[in-house]
């Protein structure tokens, strides 16, 4: 099993690994029970359930913050070691639209210094396709402990700390709301001044797998070849850590993350706008 991927069959493999920790984040924004609702109608064996809006986000304050805010880094550790992740286990991760929702997770025990972690390859939809088994009976945590304080692999900023002349923006959504001509969520239309669109549905290949690191990193070219430090956001913080594990399967350095996006972007007025290419 890889360290960032696992294919399927790798990971049906090593189903009755002691140290296997496997979690649904399946996820629409649209329509927030679906993650729930899918994971009760069948599931991955073992599976344990984990939502976008209670897990993996806090409570949106309309005007201050963005549409999803990371929890607190002690609370999410603390809810880590409530879903029975510890130090020695080895996560992984799914969904069903393309590793999206499941990146975020990924880029969360990052965050906490949890490095033995990867996303299911081609996600719900690959491990149907291969013909696996599916359970429905929901699966509880294997422990419950406190998961102890670690270095963060990963790097986060926050809005002041953001700066189109010093850092190379990468915002991950597709390009008519990244040039500002539509906007379906947001109250503002646009980007941040200077960033460059990365969407992360380039990511992948037609059948939803990640596409390969030669690829990936032909779409990340701009960041090999640039001097400035390489920053990631979407519209609320979670595709943008889609391209950040992109990157990392591409071998590229781990770029920092704006978690607040531009979302929590556009609740201060008196931030630049920009629109078009």
């Amino acid at each position: 099993m890889t360290h960032l991927l696992v294919s399927p069959t790798e990971l049906h493999a090593v189903l009755q690994d002691p140290a296997l920790r496997v979690y649904d984040c399946r996820y629409s924004l649209m329509d927030p029970a679906h993650g729930r609702r899918s994971y009760d109608t069948a599931h991955l064996p073992g599976a344990m359930f984990v939502d976008m809006n209670r897990d993996l986000s806090v409570p949106h304050v309309a005007g201050k913050t963005s549409r999803h805010p990371l929890p607190a880094r002690a609370d999410w550790q603390r809810r880590v070691g409530e879903l029975g992740i510890t130090p020695e286990s080895r996560a992984v991760l799914y969904d069903d639209n393309g590793g999206a929702s499941s990146a975020r997770m990924w880029w969360m025990l990052q965050w906490i210094g949890h490095a033995t972690v990867a996303v299911l390859d081609g996600g719900w939809q690959a491990w149907q396709r291969a013909g696996f088994p599916v359970a429905s009976t929901a699966s509880l945590p294997a422990a419950t402990m406190p998961y102890p304080p670690k270095s963060p692999l990963v790097q986060l900023l926050n809005a002041n700390q953001i700066d189109g002349n010093k850092q190379l923006l990468l915002d991950a959504r597709d390009a008519p709301r990244f040039r500002g001509e539509v906007e379906p969520i947001d109250p503002v239309a646009g980007h941040i001044p200077l960033a460059l669109c990365s969407p992360f549905a380039a990511n992948l290949a037609a059948d939803g797998s990640f596409k390969s690191a030669i690829e990936l990193r032909e779409k990340f070219a701009p960041t090999i070849d640039s001097s400035k430090p390489v920053v990631c956001y979407c519209g609320s913080g979670i595709t943008a850590c889609h391209n950040i594990l992109a990157m990392a399967a591409a071998g590229l350095p781990l770029p920092a993350l704006y978690a607040g996006s531009w979302s929590e972007w556009i609740t201060d007025p008196a931030r630049p706008v920009a629109r078009g290419e």
